[in-house]
């Protein structure tokens, strides 16, 4: 059954996709088995990670670059991850809804999932469903961040090209002066550039990255571009400079070292992730004692706790 449906999936049946991407972000035994041969196959897709503020017009640029990858021959895949309720943890998934048209383009897989409460723009799932569009032959992927400013910085070490999409006149000209989410991208974009203080913006960052207030990432200067996505224009030029960018880690040697970045962080974020599983089960055991002994010796206690389970299920590794 398995083997059926990896290899409908192979041949582009996007039902079958759809399905077997399901059962790896939920890590059921299927999906495991799944991304165990999808991996084998991975490595080769060019990662793009697009982060920025709210608003920026982060899903009409991605939009811009899937028709602007498809007229240049190449096959698609869009991880959107959108932000989670923090009660429920479900999503709205607004930014898929925004992009439906272009699921309608051969060659291009749409995919959103929710954040979980994730911090720092990136989650393990989506890493694993990169693998997986990769291992699909999927030689262009891009990864929508939640978009929530200075925090995105995991992206950077997950993807091999990262966008950092600005707008004009909403204080995003004096980020580019401080730490953060303006310190991580390989390609600034000036978003809506139509309005009136774009050049001011533009020559903000251009300012921080020529005076070197911007760290150089693996010795690549970083570039500048505006885009009025709404009207397509400038997506040619920064598709450009994104391949300009490409062929740099490959000349460097970079290329397949960010590929195993990605798959570290994998392994980091699903830690992470069984971590605080682990102490959220101990503090609910514990609440009693939270609520009637002393602060520091309740704490003390669970953090013994959790020190004794890790051990006892990392012995052997």
């Amino acid at each position: 059954m398995l083997n059926e449906l990896l290899d409908r999936a192979i041949k582009g049946d996007e039902i079958a996709i759809a399905k077997l991407l399901t059962k790896i972000e939920y890590m059921t035994e299927d999906g495991i088995h799944a991304l165990d041969y999808l991996i084998t196959k991975s490595g080769n897709s060019h990662v793009i990670g697009i982060t920025g503020i709210p608003g920026a017009g982060k899903s009409t640029l991605i939009g811009g670059l899937i028709q602007e990858y498809v007229s240049r021959g190449h096959k698609v895949g869009v991880i959107v991850i959108d932000p989670s309720s923090p009660f429920t943890m479900g999503s709205f998934m607004g930014n898929r809804i925004r992009m439906q048209d272009k699921t309608l383009l051969k060659n291009v897989f749409i995919r959103s999932i929710a954040s979980r409460g994730h911090l720092g723009g990136i989650s393990a799932e989506a890493l694993m469903l990169t693998e997986a569009l990769d291992g699909l032959g999927y030689d262009r992927i891009i990864i929508e961040t939640v978009g929530a400013g200075q925090t995105d910085t995991e992206i950077s070490e997950s993807v091999h090209t990262i966008l950092v999409l600005t707008v004009p006149g909403t204080g995003d000209d004096i980020q580019a002066l401080k730490a953060g989410i303006m310190e991580i991208g390989d390609i600034y974009i000036v978003n809506k550039a139509d309005r009136p203080d774009a050049d001011l913006t533009y020559n903000y960052i251009r300012f921080a990255i020529e005076s070197s207030e911007m760290p150089f990432r693996d010795g690549w200067k970083p570039i500048v571009v505006k885009t009025i996505a709404t009207r397509n224009e400038g997506i040619k030029e920064l598709v450009d400079k994104i391949e300009e960018h490409r062929e740099f880690l490959i000349r460097n040697e970079l290329f397949r070292k960010k590929v195993l970045n990605r798959r570290m962080k994998i392994l980091e974020l699903m830690a992470r992730k069984q971590l605080s599983e682990i102490v959220n089960k101990i503090i609910k055991e514990k609440d009693s004692i939270l609520l009637k002994e002393p602060i520091s010796i309740s704490l003390r206690q669970i953090i013994l706790q959790v020190k004794e389970l890790l051990d006892k299920k990392y012995q052997n590794i």
